[in-house]
């Protein structure tokens, strides 16, 4: 008697494994908050409705945006509606800043009548904080307007989520992911310089790990370092870019990336995200570390002196290793939680991958003679400092609306049974 054997056809199941180029290290979305009810009476109230429409509406599109992220295929056509999510997501938390910035003013002692809820959306868990703080608000929302252009700079590169491709390299869109860097450092270098300064320590205390100090300055000095990522890909297509400013930009990269791992090594309660964090800014950092090595090895063999191609050939080697261990990191990064993927090669690095490895043989057997008689000359040199061109765009905070002109208050006495009533009507 035979086996009978079975065949089910099994449906694949389809993965949405995000694809990561630029990285935004995490993202919080409000949650319903009560706002009319502590305002009852101090304010008035079209102006706490208001504030709780504008949040209401924030949180209903971070949702949708959360539930459907950009990912388009080569034949969904049907997707525009997420595209164009972001753009207004940042248009309606802009419209919320001018309303929150006057629940902030000292004169009318609403800084801590209202408890704010915020949920991250990280690592699936759906964590929720709860901090009553007109202040803390105002963080989480310039925050999250952050992360929104760190995403939407990582879509203009792949906008097709779901199809093995490399990013888009035109100039158009290298330009206007360098335009969103900038100006995500410029709100988050706001959060650092104009924020946090005015939230008190015990609040402080509250504050989660992505909204605590040095990750918030991690993330600011990890979007000007991409942001010189950027400008090195564009550097390595043009004909007219020198072997000096390549140096240069893989240097600049260097120096972002190494204060960013610096300032997030300090944290001492990195979350899971937080650690998926750290790894991306490991991944570049040697990334752009075996760029600086190779573009300093090719300078340095421009000289006549055999010390000058002995140095030349150190830094070969050494970033022929240093690029080994960055596909290392490539891959830790991605397969720590949560899981994304990362694009083909592509900009600089698209090239270096060939280019390291063909160019430490060839060199090292150009010069093998001359490492065999100067043994003492093989000592890796050090690399050179430049001052960090790239800037973040200075974000200036809306004005205040005009609701918030005492003098034109109107705030009628209730009674207590108009107060029952519109408590009920709170909490329905």
């Amino acid at each position: 008697m035979g086996c009978a054997v079975s065949v089910h056809r099994v449906k694949k199941q389809h993965m949405n494994i995000p694809l990561v180029t630029i990285l935004a290290p995490s993202i919080r979305i409000p949650s319903p908050s009560n706002i009319n009810n502590p305002l009852k009476g101090l304010v008035p109230k079209d102006l706490a409705h208001r504030l709780t429409s504008f949040r209401n509406q924030i949180a209903l599109l971070a949702q949708h945006q959360h539930q459907h992220p950009h990912h388009h295929s080569a034949d969904d056509d049907d997707d525009d509606d997420d595209v164009s999510a972001v753009p207004e997501l940042l248009r309606a938390l802009e419209d919320y800043l001018s309303l929150l910035v006057g629940l902030t003013d000292q004169e009318l002692g609403l800084e801590q009548l209202i408890e704010f809820k915020w949920k991250s959306l990280d690592d699936g868990q759906r964590q929720e904080i709860c901090i009553a703080d007109s202040w803390f608000e105002l963080l989480s929302v310039v925050h999250m307007m952050a992360m929104l252009t760190l995403m939407e700079a990582n879509s203009n590169l792949i906008p097709h989520q779901n199809v093995e491709t490399q990013p888009l390299e035109s100039t158009d869109n290298i330009r206007y992911a360098v335009d969103l860097l900038v100006k995500a450092a410029g709100y988050l270098q706001f959060c650092l310089n104009e924020i946090l300064v005015h939230i008190p320590p015990h609040i402080k205390m509250k504050l989660p790990a992505d909204l605590q100090e040095s990750v918030l300055e991690a993330a600011y000095i990890q979007a000007l370092g991409q942001g010189t990522e950027m400008q090195l890909a564009s550097a390595v297509e043009s004909r007219n870019a020198t072997l000096s400013v390549k140096r240069r930009l893989a240097c600049e990269q260097l120096s972002y990336f190494s204060q960013a791992h610096y300032c997030l090594s300090t944290c001492e309660n990195l979350n899971g995200y937080g650690k998926k964090h750290l790894s991306f800014i490991k991944w570049k950092y040697l990334e752009a570390k075996a760029a600086a090595y190779y573009y300093h090895g090719l300078i340095t063999d421009k000289g006549s002196e055999p010390s000058c191609h002995i140095s030349a050939v150190c830094c070969f080697l050494a970033a022929e290793e240093i690029l080994t261990e960055s596909k290392k990191a490539c891959l830790n990064f991605c397969l720590t939680a949560p899981v994304t993927r990362a694009p083909c090669a592509w900009g600089a690095m698209k090239h270096l991958n060939k280019k390291i490895p063909e160019t430490a043989a060839k060199k090292s057997q150009m010069y093998a003679y001359l490492l065999e008689q100067e043994k003492g000359l093989e000592v890796l040199p050090e690399l050179p400092e430049f001052e960090l061109s790239l800037k973040a765009d200075e974000y200036k905070m809306p004005d205040k609306d005009a609701a918030w002109e005492t003098e034109k208050w109107k705030i009628p006495t209730q009674t207590l049974k108009t107060h029952l009533t519109d408590d009920e009507q709170d909490d329905i």
